[in-house]
């Protein structure tokens, strides 16, 4: 068993799953407040700590996961998630309950993830996003469910295409995909429901 196939998950895991479960819901119901993961956890590379957290709390053995080449290319990570969580590791990211991308600079938007149907909208994909930083100011300007008029969000690096693909999700409501980005230990939601704008004078 290679090291980080037997890398330690966390150190109480009914306590710190019900932790990182609740910093999801809050990051989805309040769309673009930065919430804690806070379980420690000694993160494979290239995961970040909160993304394996949050891979460790929601998924299971009925929930597929699609890596990005970055990490899929890290020697045991998949063995890894597979050992700590039961789920499955998927080629196809239409096929995903979750989707990870560990290099910003990988995406290309949301299209090819599971979009859910009009009768069943929940089989779509959760999209995990790394960032190196998360701004309560920056160029999106986020309202809809969740948000008392307006809130900002700064999100470093600036990835190319995607107020875009953000757009294009919520204009498929209530189908779509919900994207939780991770900058760290820090998580922000920003679910299907969620209309995103880009102020260019931001950037």
């Amino acid at each position: 068993m290679t090291a980080i196939v037997s890398a330690a998950g966390f150190e109480n895991p009914v306590h710190e799953a019900q932790a990182t479960f609740r910093a999801a819901m809050r990051a989805l119901a309040e769309p673009g407040l930065a919430q804690a993961v806070t379980p420690a956890l000694l993160a494979p590379p290239p995961l970040q700590p909160a993304t394996a957290a949050l891979l460790l709390a929601l998924a299971d053995f009925e929930t597929p996961i699609w890596l990005d080449p970055a990490a899929l290319a890290m020697d045991g990570l998949a063995d890894f998630l597979r050992f700590q969580t039961g789920a499955p590791i998927v080629a196809d990211p239409s096929r995903a309950a979750f989707g990870v991308i560990t290099d910003a600079a990988a995406f290309d938007g949301l299209d090819r993830f599971a979009q859910g149907t009009l009768d069943y909208p929940d089989r779509s994909t959760t999209l995990i996003l790394q960032v190196d930083a998360l701004a309560a100011e920056g160029a999106f300007e986020l309202s809809g469910p969740g948000i008392a008029g307006r809130r900002r969000l700064g999100v470093t690096p600036a990835i190319p295409g995607l107020a875009r693909a953000l757009a294009g999700n919520h204009e498929m409501f209530p189908r779509g995909v919900d994207l939780l980005l991770v900058a760290g230990d820090t998580v922000v939601g920003l679910p299907r429901s969620t209309r995103v704008t880009e102020d260019a004078a931001c950037m």
